[in-house]
């Protein structure tokens, strides 16, 4: 249950109804249910429960500060892949000693910071940046912990932009070298290994593709023990999928006991990036419908929202179910367009959709996690609200943006 359904005929998120939402607050906005994300996060902690583990959500899916706070005041940790998640993750009361930092291009006062406040761990994903970190972590008089992202050269099965795992992926290294990187950071004076860190991808909706690469880093942890190497920590990642349209991924029950089956006699303690499979279904989109428009082929839905807010249908042909807001009526051939001045600026194609008229509200459903995270100002529009739900109360957890926060900023010189 995603606490997403229809009481008296409108579309509400728990106890309240999206339409008094849109009527208060005004459209476009997000709205996140808290009860969504604390039952999504508990599925994780209950499948886990036989082993040491920390769930390190993954900010970057949806990084608001309430629902950090959320999920941190129930014992999530977080994965972060850059300062800027950093702060906020801090500021929302995450424990430093549960913040798990991942990327391919963490700069050096990033990485400065997060020594400074103490991280769990440093996911490296280079040579020279582990030489980077040795030397930072010198001159700030502390030893850097550290797991190595190796990448096991595993096929995802999943949308080419969000598979991470592979040889021809810009992340980790290479499952056949790792071993050489190991050794050369244990000879570094400021660097401690402590864990392997591998993650193949996102929207992952079959547990084999997790079950082979951890086989491999199986074999190298054990590997590294042989040498000496005092490793303590798993990184398993996150990327399990849910379901936007037909898909059926696994529970996180049956991840568990795939993973469990795998890695589960090793003695580590198991960290886990779940984003996604906690976030997407806990949120939706919703929006209003500016004009209708009969095309020479097709029909169109024109609304406020578009592509700046909700990218995915463009970047990756995502798919989104779409549910108006007052339940009922017809079904139409049509395509969901925004305002954007771009032919890709589309919220559904070619679908079979209500047929909404001038005014009516809708909901992109599953949209809670790469929705407002990845948003953008393009044609210079605010971005927009965020609201969160618990029971029969919501409150605006960010406020829509104005005009005067596009420019905030910026200056026009006077010498040039």
């Amino acid at each position: 249950m995603h606490h997403f359904e229809y009481r008296d005929g409108v579309l509400s998120c728990e106890q309240v109804s999206l339409a008094k939402i849109a009527d208060e607050v005004g459209t476009p906005f997000y709205c996140y249910s808290s009860a969504t994300f604390l039952q999504h996060l508990e599925a994780y902690k209950k499948a886990f429960s036989g082993v040491d583990s920390i769930i390190c959500y993954s900010v970057k899916c949806n990084g608001n500060l309430a629902v950090l706070n959320t999920l941190s005041k129930a014992g999530a940790g977080a994965d972060i892949v850059s300062g800027g998640e950093l702060f906020r993750a801090l500021k929302a009361g995450v424990q430093p000693g549960k913040i798990v930092y991942s990327g391919v291009g963490k700069t050096p006062e990033e990485i400065r910071y997060a020594l400074e406040v103490g991280i769990l761990m440093f996911n490296v994903e280079s040579p020279i940046e582990m030489i980077t970190l040795n030397r930072i972590a010198g001159e700030v008089g502390v030893k850097a912990p550290v797991a190595i992202r190796v990448n096991p050269d595993v096929d995802p099965r999943t949308h080419a932009y969000i598979s991470t795992g592979m040889k021809k992926n810009k992340f980790g290294i290479a499952i056949e070298r790792a071993l050489v990187e190991y050794r050369a950071a244990s000879e570094m004076g400021n660097i401690e290994a402590i864990g392997v860190d591998c993650h193949i991808g996102s929207q992952i909706t079959e547990l084999e593709p997790f079950a082979d690469a951890l086989v491999k880093v199986k074999r190298l942890i054990r590997t590294l023990r042989e040498e000496g190497q005092d490793i303590k920590y798993l990184d398993i990642g996150g990327g399990l999928g849910i379901s936007y349209d037909d898909e059926v991924p696994p529970t996180p029950m049956e991840y568990g006991e795939a993973i469990l089956g795998v890695v589960g006699d090793l003695g580590c303690t198991l960290i886990l990036e779940p984003g996604r499979s906690i976030a997407g279904n806990a949120g939706v989109l919703v929006g209003k419908v500016l004009y209708t428009k009969e095309g020479e082929e097709k029909r169109f839905l024109i609304s406020d929202t578009g592509m700046n807010d909700i990218v995915r249908p463009s970047l990756y042909d995502a798919f989104h179910g779409i549910l108006p807001v007052i339940e009922g009526g017809d079904l139409r051939l049509a395509d969901l367009v925004g305002p954007i001045c771009e032919s890709g600026d589309f919220i559904a194609k070619d679908r079979v959709l209500p047929a909404l008229e001038q005014g009516e509200l809708f909901a992109v459903m599953s949209s809670g996690g790469y929705g407002f995270t990845m948003s953008s100002n393009y044609n210079a529009r605010p971005r927009v609200a965020e609201v969160m739900v618990s029971g029969d109360k919501y409150r605006v957890v960010r406020r829509r943006e104005s005009y005067e926060d596009l420019i905030s900023g910026e200056i026009i010189p006077e010498d040039i």
